[in-house]
């Protein structure tokens, strides 16, 4: 599955009970609210190097290769070790205290977080 390219924050479904439930900062939570994040992803075979750009200057990366454990950050800022998956087509990461999978559906990306049966649903257009 090819997932390279830029994708620009378009909507997101049930973002505050998700937050909630993963216990964000409320500081994280205002800032990440119908927040424009821009997520680039590089992609060469099976190592991605996947960055998110927040609004304000702020970035987050994290680079894996599929089946191999990996240094990874949440989105709370937490470092963590990872081994991301691929299942189905769908990259596929267990955080600390939620399942992170990201597809690519209808040129869009398309990530969900799951945390305690509360789901997270966030869709980016592609804009390069």
């Amino acid at each position: 599955m090819a997932f390279a390219g830029k994708y620009e924050f378009e909507g997101d479904e049930n973002y505050d009970d998700f937050v909630k439930k993963i216990g964000l900062p409320s500081d994280k939570v205002e800032m990440g609210r119908n927040c424009k994040i821009v997520t680039e992803v590089v992609q060469n075979g099976n190592d991605f190097t996947w960055t998110q750009h927040f609004p304000g200057g702020r970035t987050t990366t994290n680079s894996f290769t599929v089946g191999k454990e990996a240094d990874m950050e949440t989105m709370g800022g937490k470092k963590f070790k990872a081994t991301v998956k691929l299942e189905d087509g769908k990259l596929v990461a267990e955080f600390p205290n939620y399942r992170h999978t990201a597809e690519i559906s209808g040129g869009k990306l398309v990530e969900i977080s799951t945390a305690s049966g509360v789901v997270y649903k966030r869709t980016s257009k592609r804009i390069a």
